[in-house]
This record gives C-alpha cells, structure tokens and sequence, in this order.
C-alpha cells in the first residue's frame, strides 16, 4: 500500500508533460498574452477552478474543476499551429493526459476541454480536430474538445467557451485590454491559486502525531508482557489480559470491548497492525488532531469489538478494528473533500479497503466482523468531531445520533442473544 503520508504540492507534474518553447510568456502576442491571463483569471477566481500545472514559461496551463461536467478539465495553450498535423498530435496527447488523470481520480468518464490561443490557425486542413470531440481509443472514457481562439475564429470560440459555464460569458470580455490589465490579471490569478494550494495543505497538517505513536508503544509493551507470561497465542493468557471473549463479556466485564485494541495473537499479527498504525493512525492524526483521532480509534476500536461480540462468538483481539476505523475517517475526508480525497490518496485507500475485505472473507480465522464494526464507527466518530477549526452542528450531531444509536442497538443484540 502506498504510504497515506502525503503532501499536496501546488504544481502537479504529469508524465505527459514536454519542454515547450523556450520563448517566454512576454513573446506572445500583445492580445493573446492579454486573453491568456484574462482566461486564467476568470477560470481561477470565478469558476472555482485550481491549477494543477503550469509549464516554466507559463505558456501551458492545466486547471481543474471536477464539479463542472462541461470542463472538468481545461488545458490551455498558447502555440502557433503551423500544421494540422501539429494540431492532431497535440489533441491525441492530451487525451493520453486525461485518460492518465481519469485513471488516478478514479472518475468513471471525463471531459478535457483545449483551449488554444495562436494568432493564426493552421494553414492547412485542421477543422475536423475543432468540429468534433477526440476519444482516447481504449475505453473512449476520456473525451477531449478543441476550442480554438485565433485569427477568424475568435466569436466562433468565445461562444463555444461560454456555453461551458451556466451563465455564458458576454463577448465583450474577449476584448483586448492594456497590459497593465494583463499584469493585474496574471497576478491575480497566481496569488488565488498559490492561496487556494496553501490551504489545502494545511488540511493534511493540523496536527503532529503523538497518540498514534503511544498506542504503537502500549501495544508492543503488551505484546511483550504477553510472551513472558504464557505466550501471545496461549487463549488463557489472552483472557486473562483482556482479550474480546463473550461468555465475560456478558458477566460484566465490559472493558473487554477497549482492552483487545492493545492486544495481538502472534508476531505477525503484531507487526502488520503496527505498521498499518504507523502509516494510517499519523495520517489520521495529522488531519484531525490529537484529541478527535483518539475519539476516533477508541470509539472505532469499540465498535469493531462489538460487531465482533454480535456476530463471532470466538475470541478475538487486535486492533483492526480501530485500524479500520482510520481507513472511515479518511473515507469521510473523500465525502467532505473530493478533489483532495482523489488527487492524493483517494483510489490507493479505496482499493486496499476492499481487499482487505475480500481476503477476510476468503480466509477463515479473520474477524471481518470487527473490520467491518470498526470500519463504520470511524466514519461514524468522524462525522461527529469533523474538522479542527470547523463546525457543522447539524451534521455533526446527526453522526453523533447514529453513532449511539448504533452502539446501543449492537449492545442490546449482544446482550440479548
């Protein structure tokens, strides 16, 4: 699995992407520079769209706003197309780009919109690339389409660019301004998206991990009491330390449902969840703070061992449950935050959850009970703290509701049975 540590940069480099001219940006024509940076700004500070990536002479822009379905994807460009052929090959690269994108969002199908600012069109045959949409070939999931802003072409472009925002834009915006404007909307634009970039990353930093580690310590502390007193695979030396074990369970002993957290059957067992903690419980930690991560692991180690109590009458320890619980508190930040969810670590999270799953239910003596009990009460405790320095009482408190509600039913079914 790849590491969930992870860092959110502000100029996303894709493998696609070629050295361009080595002109710099101020060579453009006085017009285009002017539409260039006017696009840029409108695309950034009005429809909410981020820059993912920008070439070194900032004649290259890849913005990205997935909520639009029209344009969730823009490229923009300024280039003299020569050639048609040109014109094709650039198209068919950006497909291969968006198909590379689609991929890593994990987005069923997407839309790329190109946007080119040349003086002059091609001299030779180039309207079939602008008249009708490109495919990549495998799948046609991705979908490219061509605008092309120069010479003779620019009503004809304007138009086909506003009917991709509810709302359209006046053709009045696509006049020529002074390059003072010009300056003003290329600042404007870099200092929105640099802001916008800045807090994104502070969502992954809010805090410096500590409990994760100290739980990592506890249970390596236990596992080695564990070994000098009977062994961590001996059943009596497990109940005794505290392991999930139903018959005292139901006699009173209701710290059963927190001790196995720290508790672990074998090496191995040891050292997979102790790695899992390392690299999901410091996320985890990281996004939400100390405190709301260990309301988290706690209440998602709880509910893995209650679900484990209604419907594994075995003995059972481990912190899975709570380590499953870190995986629903990153699948809450996708509900809350999709864009970030999918550029970083979205799909790589998605995929292990389920196989995970897939391998507990094909492969006897795992509790999936427990993953799964722990996996819903972490999504469940993160809905109910959400984020620092953010609040949604409403929300937060239906999360709260179905969290009790939740564990007072799978108590009361345990009990009763």
């Amino acid at each position: 699995m790849n590491s969930p540590r992870f860092t959110f940069a502000f100029s996303i480099r894709y493998s696609y992407c070629k050295q361009k001219t080595n002109k710099g940006s101020d060579e453009m024509g006085s017009y285009e520079h002017n539409l260039f940076w006017k696009l840029a700004y409108f695309l950034v500070v009005e429809q909410d769209y981020q820059i993912v990536q920008m070439d070194e002479n900032r004649q290259e822009i890849l913005f990205e706003n997935l909520s639009n379905k029209s344009a969730q994807i823009i490229r923009m460009i300024y280039s003299e197309l020569d050639w048609g052929n040109k014109m094709r090959r650039d198209i068919e690269q950006a497909a291969a780009m968006g198909e590379s994108i689609r991929k890593q969002l994990g987005k069923r199908e997407l839309m790329v919109i190109n946007l080119y600012l040349s003086p002059y069109p091609p001299i030779d045959e180039y309207e079939a690339y602008i008249k009708e949409p490109v495919y990549f070939p495998k799948g046609e999931r991705t979908k490219v389409m061509s605008i092309l802003f120069a010479h003779g072409h620019m009503k004809e472009a304007a138009e086909s660019f506003g009917r991709l925002f509810r709302g359209g834009i006046e053709l009045s915006f696509f006049e020529a301004g002074s390059e003072e404007e010009t300056a003003a909307y290329r600042r404007a634009a870099l200092v929105h998206s640099v802001k916008r970039s800045e807090e994104d990353q502070k969502v992954f930093h809010s805090s410096t991990p500590f409990f994760s580690y100290l739980f990592i310590a506890v249970q390596v502390v236990m596992f080695l009491l564990l070994e000098l007193t009977g062994g961590s695979t001996n059943s009596e030396n497990l109940i005794r330390f505290g392991a999930k074990f139903n018959p005292l369970i139901l006699e009173g002993e209701w710290w059963r449902f927190f001790t196995p957290i720290f508790l672990h059957i074998g090496f191995l067992h040891l050292l997979m969840n102790t790695f899992a903690l390392y690299f999901l419980g410091t996320a985890v930690e990281q996004i939400y703070g100390r405190f709301r991560f260990l309301f988290i692991y706690l209440f998602s180690g709880f509910m893995g061992a209650l679900a484990s109590f209604v419907m594994n009458s075995s003995l059972s320890a481990g912190a899975s449950g709570a380590i499953f619980g870190c995986f629903g508190a990153l699948l809450y930040f996708g509900v809350i935050y999709p864009r970030l969810f999918f550029r970083t670590m979205g799909m790589n999270i998605i995929v292990v959850i389920l196989i995970n799953l897939v391998f507990g239910f094909s492969v006897s003596g795992i509790d999936n009970a427990g993953h799964i009990g722990g996996l819903i009460g972490g999504f469940l405790a993160t809905g109910a703290v959400h984020f620092p320095a953010k609040k949604k009482p409403l929300m937060q408190f239906a999360f709260l509701i179905a969290a009790f509600l939740l564990s007072a039913g799978g108590l009361y079914l345990g009990f009763s049975e």
